[in-house]
């Protein structure tokens, strides 16, 4: 019960003024507060601070972008690039030169194009269809053309003819006949590969086709009107399976030569590739080529039946096959091909002699045109302009214009101290004399002449000068820089490149200055903001010092009003008891 007592007392005493009356605890609020009022400062000062430095590094980037923007018209290339563009403004050539292209007009005459050598092996490499007349194991859905026979109706001497992919050759041929009354009958002729249609009226004319049929199969069988009683396929029907293992793709001549395992192999342009023919396709073949390193692209004629060969490369350049292992290429009907050699391109320039190129992109080692480089792809005659690239020139003088602009907005902004009405205002930095000088010193060096040999040695030799009223650079004379740009790129070039006196080798410099970017990150602005870090580092010492001092302070006081109140409660107990004592004794003297 007495823990229970002094527990509640405990708590009690917590309570401001509870037996005294005297609200103790805003009396300490009140005393904390005042002596808090140097953290309050020093917190005030830290933060104007890491405003400042959030400021400073704001400085940085446009800093930083000024620089770079001066670094780039330090580069002679700049103003020694050249354009290269058509007189043709619908021209599809495409054109491009570089800072060794001569300027001047030159009329590029084309005679003949650039093209690919090519051997395009021979046509039907497949068995065909059938192996005899007879097809009618045939199926339509399997047979091995060029192009799938779709299910529908066809039309014969105006009659329709229906078929499904489940009919055999021969139920198609039987289909033609039921539908045209015997007059048109069909047959296959293996030695050919082909679909003959016979008219059995002699003199009368086969008609195929309508405008309404649905299935493929006329041309697919090659087969078309040309007036006449009796109409062929114009060419085989049969392909080979580009999918197939080699060994059922259904080539006409098989693949013998290859150890007992199918492995085999061949060479094109001296480029060996192996095969095996119980693991490869026509595909995996084609696929293998295009892969190598022989410069070649294979591709699979479906509708005649072939395999071709063409170089990468355009130009009269040669194409060599052979196998070397097995007769796959034999097979193919690639050793026994025909090549096609490819050309070179031929042209005149300016109407001189006839030159050759084996690319289509006619370059300095073909024309004798430094730097020039025009892709032709038409046998016409164009004239290609090399001038000047002024465009690129003004885009870099124009940016060095913003970014320094930027930069001294940002240095006044940040410094300008004004006053209205008796009120003197300032900014963040106004207080920062050396930020200031920097602006100071930025456009002294912009305004002032460079010690340049040249015809060119101050801003105003190109237009360029201080908008009115302002420390703004501004292109007053578009005009001026054109020309000097145009006539002199190499003064332009001295003026600003120089690297001991140049203009922007001078602002470069100066940034360098500033940032420290050449000096290990020791410049002007790092010893800014490490003296306001340092500060910064400092106030939080103090501050730290000063809040343990007033904790304990406030500790202190906390403590000595607590054992006030528990006097002013002990004082008040007994003083109650003692009245109350007194009035029993005075009630019982009384009885």
């Amino acid at each position: 019960m007495a823990a229970a007592t002094t527990s509640s007392t405990s708590s009690a005493l917590s309570l401001s003024g509870l037996a005294s009356g005297f609200d103790w605890k805003t009396f300490v609020s009140n005393i904390i507060a005042a002596d808090s009022s140097p953290i309050n400062a020093l917190q005030n000062t830290e933060a104007k601070n890491n405003s400042k430095l959030s400021a400073y590094t704001a400085f940085t980037t446009l800093m930083t972008s000024l620089q770079t923007s001066a670094k780039a018209l330090t580069n002679s290339s700049l103003f020694s690039g050249t354009t290269a563009k058509s007189t043709n403004a619908t021209s599809s050539w495409l054109s491009s030169s570089s800072s060794s292209t001569p300027p001047g007009s030159y009329t590029i005459a084309v005679t003949q194009l650039a093209s690919n050598t090519q051997l395009a092996g021979t046509s039907d490499i497949g068995t065909g269809i059938a192996s005899g007349t007879d097809v009618s194991g045939v199926t339509i859905g399997s047979m091995l053309t060029a192009t799938a026979v779709t299910a529908g109706v066809f039309t014969v001497n105006g009659k329709q003819v229906t078929i499904a992919t489940t009919d055999s050759l021969q139920d198609v041929f039987n289909n033609i006949s039921t539908a045209t009354s015997g007059a048109v009958t069909a047959s296959y002729d293996p030695a050919t590969d082909g679909i003959k249609l016979t008219s059995t009226t002699p003199g009368t004319p086969i008609v195929l086709g309508a405008s309404n049929d649905s299935s493929n199969f006329l041309s697919v069988a090659k087969l078309n009107n040309n007036g006449t009683d009796t109409i062929s396929s114009d060419s085989a029907l049969g392909n080979v399976s580009q999918t197939a293992i080699l060994t059922s793709a259904g080539l006409r001549t098989p693949i013998t030569g290859t150890d007992g395992s199918g492995n085999g192999a061949f060479t094109i342009n001296g480029v060996s590739i192996s095969y095996n023919t119980g693991t490869d396709s026509i595909s995996s073949i084609i696929s293998k080529i295009n892969g190598s390193t022989a410069g070649v692209t294979a591709s699979y004629d479906t509708n005649n039946d072939r395999l071709i060969l063409t170089n990468k490369t355009t130009g009269n350049t040669g194409l060599s096959v052979s196998d070397t292992s097995g007769n796959l290429l034999a097979s193919l009907g690639v050793t026994g091909g025909t090549t096609t050699y490819g050309n070179n391109a031929k042209f005149t320039v300016n109407n001189g002699p006839t030159l050759t190129s084996t690319s289509n992109t006619i370059t300095s080692a073909s024309s004798g045109i430094a730097g020039l480089n025009v892709t032709v792809n038409s046998q016409t005659a164009e004239t290609i302009n090399v001038a000047t690239d002024t465009t690129s020139m003004t885009s870099a003088v124009n940016d060095f214009i913003s970014k320094y602009n930027q930069v001294i907005s940002y240095i006044d902004t940040n410094t300008k101290v004004t006053a209205a009405n008796g009120t003197v205002t300032t900014s963040l930095l106004s207080d920062d004399r050396e930020f200031q000088s920097w602006g100071s010193t930025l456009r002294t060096k912009v305004f002032a002449a460079v010690n340049n040999s040249g015809s060119i040695d101050q801003l105003s030799d190109l237009g360029i000068d201080f908008t009115a009223g302002s420390d703004q650079l501004s292109l007053k004379d578009p005009t001026k820089l054109q020309a000097a740009l145009q006539s002199n790129p190499s003064g332009v070039a001295a003026f600003f490149g120089n690297t001991t006196s140049g203009f922007a080798s001078q602002i470069s410099h100066y940034a360098d200055t500033i940032l420290g970017t050449g000096s290990g990150g020791s410049g002007l602005l790092k010893a800014q903001t490490t003296m306001l870090s340092n500060t910064n580092k400092s106030i939080d010492l103090q501050i730290a010092r000063l809040q343990q001092q007033i904790n304990a302070e406030q500790a202190r006081l906390t403590s000595s009003f607590q054992a006030m109140e528990s006097a002013e409660s002990t004082i008040q107990g007994q003083a109650a008891a003692l009245t109350k004592a007194l009035a029993s004794t005075s009630s019982s003297n009384s009885n």
